[in-house]
């Protein structure tokens, strides 16, 4: 690809001009498509990841420096990246499932507790809303820790941190009972 192309699309996205994101996929989408088949060995979920990966750049193309990276690394390594993200949140809630259906956390009679019934979201509506956000959104709307990252548009740090952070003020509410109505909440 000439170099002249390769600056057209980076100063279009940079624009926000449609074009250049048509450019890009024209471009880089079968070698991007074919990096994201590569890792997940997949097909549905390697034209996930390249839409993902699309999403991605679209967002953060501000953040591209010509200085560190050709383009094509710096695309690669986003659909790399989220490639390897969406394989692990597989199979960890793969693992997940195989967990909750052999466990024995069922047998302990609280079945009947349900989130509502101790006021969980009452207690979180408490929170400072930065607590409140990462907590509705890994608890209660099934989101992995990386996937609230991007949806909430935060580092990941940020989310790890404040996921304590909150944790440790419903503590003091619950008492160490939190872990166990966490579990019964998340299966």
């Amino acid at each position: 690809m000439s170099q002249l192309i390769e600056i057209n699309i980076i100063k279009l996205l940079q624009e926000r001009n449609e074009q250049g994101m048509s450019l890009l996929y024209e471009y880089y989408g079968d070698t991007l498509y074919g990096i994201a088949l590569k890792v997940t060995k997949d097909e549905d979920l390697a034209k996930d990841v390249l839409q993902e990966s699309l999403i991605k750049i679209w967002k953060k193309i501000h953040t591209y420096d010509p200085e560190k990276a050709k383009l094509f690394t710096w695309l690669l390594r986003i659909t790399r990246n989220t490639a390897i993200d969406r394989v692990r949140s597989v199979s960890k809630k793969q693992n997940r499932e195989i967990q909750a259906e052999v466990s024995d956390v069922y047998n302990l009679g609280v079945e009947s507790i349900r989130p509502e019934h101790i006021d969980l979201q009452d207690h979180i509506a408490n929170l400072e809303d930065k607590y409140q956000i990462v907590l509705e959104a890994l608890f209660f709307q099934g989101m992995t820790q990386q996937e609230a990252s991007e949806a909430l548009d935060m580092p990941l740090g940020t989310i790890k941190s404040r996921l304590k952070i909150g944790l440790r003020e419903l503590k003091k509410v619950f008492g160490s009972a939190i872990s166990l109505l966490l579990i019964i909440i998340l299966h």
